[in-house]
């Protein structure tokens, strides 16, 4: 399966639009994810503008390895037309691995659940795709509930600390 094969489209919700990230998209995102509790699971620090515009380029360019494809979103907000966060897919088939993250003014309003289920919808129509996986730091509690709530279950496997949960697709 080639990687022409998956590219990021627009997805809408109820509240959101997932829109495929562009380099522009940094430094409104650098204010979104510039909360250090964000970083809490997942490591690392905040990014400056200019770390974040970097990162983007690299991410928007796609993976080096051609059997894997890297789709990034951020997320906008309806109401309001503000970016709130991210969702992330990387496929290799037959598997698709997801992340998000939704910065912390607005968490608690079920964004993060919102844009993970659509995300999962997404993928269960693309083409290659058997199993959707995401790995969540045990003590994480709002993550496992997005996981949940986007179909994931947790498995006994567990990678660099943190538990795997998977959503086998029905083919």
């Amino acid at each position: 399966m080639s990687r022409d094969a998956h590219t990021a489209d627009v997805i809408r919700t109820a509240r959101l639009d997932l829109l495929p990230l562009r380099v522009e998209h940094a430094a409104e995102m650098a204010a979104v994810l510039s909360d250090p509790a964000l970083h809490t699971f997942i490591g690392g620090a905040p990014a400056t503008p200019e770390a974040l515009r970097t990162r983007y380029r690299r991410l928007v360019a796609g993976s080096p390895d051609p059997t894997v494809t890297w789709l990034n979103w951020v997320l906008r907000l309806h109401q309001d037309s503000h970016l709130v966060g991210t969702v992330q897919a990387t496929i290799a088939p037959p598997t698709a691995e997801i992340a998000w993250v939704v910065g912390t003014p607005w968490q608690g309003r079920g964004l993060a659940s919102e844009a993970a289920r659509a995300l999962v919808t997404w993928l269960t129509s693309r083409p290659g795709i058997e199993t959707i996986v995401a790995h969540i730091h045990p003590d994480h509690t709002a993550s496992a509930a997005v996981a949940r709530a986007a179909g994931l279950e947790p498995t006994d496997e567990e990678q660099d600390g943190e538990r795997r949960w998977r959503l086998p697709l029905p083919r």
